[in-house]
C-alpha cells in the first residue's frame, strides 16, 4: 500500500546509499533493500516483466523492480539518480513507448489497493489495477468509473494521458474525476498532490505521461451509472460507392446527436483466416459502436437512423456498465501493431470517399487497415473543473489505427499508416492527444503536438522544477525548459 503522506505533504523515504561502497553502478547493491523482487537479465521473469501489450517495442533495463510498495518505487528512484540510470515505469504495458534499455524499470503491478467509498461516490486505486477491476469493485454499489474501451488498460496510464473515456462526450476526460494522486518525484520524495496540494504539479500529471514522476495510487470520482445503452452495428464494406455513403450518413447522423450519445465508426478488411468468424472472413466491414447515458428508451430513439441503415449485425441494447468494455472487443493478449493518431475536423463527403477506399477489396494485399474515428465534441470542449493540459482543441473526431505488424512486415505496417495520414492531411488538425501517442510519436517535436503552445511551455517549466536531470525520459518525453 502506498504510505500516507505527512502533513508537510511529502513522505521522505531512506536515502540509498551508493551500492557496493565506491562502485555507485553494482546493479546488485538494490536487492537488499527492495520488498518486492529484483530481476537481472538472464533472471527466471526477467523477460516476462519487460513485456506487455504492446510487442512492437522491446524493452532491455538494466534491472526490473517488482515493486511491492511505494517504499520500493521511491528506492528505486533514488538509486537511479544515484548511478545516473534513467527509470521507466510499466503495469500493463499497453503504453510502451520507447525502449527502456539500461534503465532502472518499475513494474507496478503490484501496488494493489482498491477500495470504494459509496457514501463519497469515490474509489482509490493503486498503480497495478486494470480498469476491469475497478470496474467490478464500484458495480457492487450502483457506481462507475470513466473508463475508455478495453477492461485491461492500466488505471495510471489511462488517467496520466488524460483518459478518453466511453462516455467522453458525456463527461468529458477521465482526468477531470481525478481528486488526487500519490507520485514518486525525481527526488525519491511521495507526495500526494491535489487542486489544493501542489496544484501545478497535480495539473502536469494528469496529461503529461511519465515525465514527472511514478503514479502509485489515485483518488477518483465514481458516476452513479448501473445501466446504458450501447453496442455495435456491422455493415458490409465491399462496394466503396456504398460504403462512402455509409459514411457520410454516419457523419451527418453524428453531428445531430446530444452530449449523452458518445459513438465512434471503424473501417476494417478482415484478413480470411480460420481464427475469425466465417461471417467476417476475407470482408471489409463497417463497424459503429454507441454508448448512450440514459435510459433504454432514449438510447434505442438516437440508434434508429443508424439501424435504417440496414446493418448485417445489430448488437445495441440496455446493458450493465460493466458490460461496456465489450463493446469495441480490444485485444485481451499481447499484440505486435503499429498504432497512429490524429485529430481530424468535421468530415465531408470528400473525406468519406476517401476513408472508403483504405478497405476496398480490389486494393492490392497489405497489412489489413483497421481505421477508427471517434466522435468528439460536447463535454470535451467545455473547460474541465479541475484544470489539466488535455484538449481535443475543438477537434471533432480522434483518428485512430491498430495495423497488424507481425514480425518482419512492421515495415509495410507504417507506410500503411502514413498513407492513411498523408491522404486524410486536409482534415488534419495537426494536435494530438497524450493518451493516443505511440512509439512513432516520441520525438519531442511531435510530443509538443499534444499540447497548447501555452500548456507544453508550462510543462516544460514544471519538467524543470520536478526533473531537471531528466530522470524520467524514457517515454513521450517533455524535455525541461532552459533559461
Amino acid at each position: 500500500m502506498p504510505n500516507t503522506p505527512t502533513d508537510d505533504r511529502t513522505t521522505p523515504v531512506t536515502t540509498v546509499s551508493a551500492p557496493g561502497g565506491a562502485d555507485a553502478h553494482d546493479l546488485t547493491g538494490l536487492d537488499a533493500r527492495i520488498r518486492g523482487r529484483t530481476l537481472h537479465p538472464g533472471d527466471d521473469g526477467f523477460e516476462d516483466a519487460c513485456s506487455g501489450w504492446l510487442l512492437t517495442v522491446e524493452h532491455r533495463p538494466a534491472v526490473v523492480v517488482l515493486a511491492a510498495d511505494a517504499d520500493d518505487v521511491a528506492t528505486a528512484v533514488r538509486y537511479a539518480a544515484r548511478t545516473g540510470r534513467p527509470v521507466a515505469v510499466q503495469s500493463t504495458g499497453h503504453g510502451k513507448s520507447v525502449p527502456a534499455d539500461g534503465a532502472v524499470f518499475i513494474a507496478t503491478g503490484g501496488l494493489r489497493e482498491l477500495s470504494v467509498d459509496p457514501d463519497a461516490a469515490t474509489a482509490r486505486i493503486g498503480a497495478g489495477l486494470r480498469w476491469s477491476e475497478v470496474i467490478t469493485a464500484a458495480a457492487g454499489h450502483g457506481l462507475a468509473p470513466l473508463c475508455g474501451s478495453s477492461g485491461e488498460v492500466g488505471v495510471m496510464g489511462f488517467l496520466t494521458g488524460g483518459g478518453l473515456p466511453l462516455a467522453a462526450r458525456t463527461y468529458g476526460f477521465a482526468a477531470d474525476r481525478v481528486r488526487s494522486l500519490d507520485v514518486v518525484t525525481a527526488d525519491g520524495l511521495l507526495r500526494t498532490v491535489s487542486p489544493d496540494r501542489e496544484p501545478d504539479l497535480f495539473w502536469a500529471v494528469r496529461g503529461g505521461k511519465s515525465n514527472f514522476g511514478v503514479v502509485v495510487a489515485a483518488e477518483i470520482e465514481l458516476l452513479p451509472l448501473r445501466t446504458v445503452h450501447g453496442g455495435e452495428l456491422y455493415y458490409p464494406g465491399e462496394d466503396p460507392v456504398h460504403t462512402a455513403r455509409l459514411l457520410r450518413s454516419y457523419f451527418a447522423w453524428a453531428r445531430e446527436q446530444p452530449e449523452e450519445m458518445s459513438s465512434s465508426v471503424t473501417l476494417v478488411r478482415f484478413p480470411d483466416v480460420p481464427q475469425l468468424p466465417e461471417a467476417f472472413r476475407g470482408r471489409s466491414m463497417v463497424q459503429v459502436r454507441t454508448l448512450c447515458v440514459g435510459d433504454e428508451e432514449p438510447g434505442a430513439r438516437l440508434v434508429a437512423p443508424l439501424r435504417a441503415l440496414g446493418p448485417e449485425k445489430d448488437t445495441c441494447a440496455a446493458m450493465p456498465y460493466p458490460s461496456v468494455t465489450g463493446i469495441y472487443q480490444d485485444p485481451r493478449h499481447p499484440v505486435s501493431a503499429h498504432l497512429r493518431s490524429a485529430l481530424l475536423r468535421d468530415l465531408d463527403d470528400d473525406a468519406a470517399a476517401e476513408l472508403a477506399s483504405f478497405i476496398d477489396p480490389a486494393r492490392a494485399d497489405g497489412p489489413f487497415p483497421g481505421i477508427q474515428l471517434r466522435h468528439l465534441g460536447g463535454a470535451l470542449d467545455r473547460p474541465p473543473g479541475r484544470p489539466h493540459p488535455v484538449g481535443t482543441r475543438g477537434a471533432a473526431y480522434l483518428l485512430w489505427m491498430r495495423l497488424p505488424a507481425p514480425p518482419g512486415q512492421a515495415g509495410a505496417a507504417r507506410e500503411a499508416a502514413d498513407e492513411v495520414l498523408d491522404r486524410l492531411r486536409p482534415w488534419d488538425t495537426g494536435a494530438m492527444l497524450p493518451g493516443f501517442l505511440f512509439d512513432h510519436d516520441s520525438a519531442p517535436e511531435r510530443v509538443r503536438r499534444a499540447y497548447s503552445e501555452e500548456d507544453h511551455r508550462r510543462l516544460a517549466a514544471l519538467k524543470a522544477r520536478y526533473d531537471p536531470a531528466q530522470l524520467f525520459r524514457v517515454n513521450h518525453n517533455i524535455p525541461p525548459a532552459t533559461s
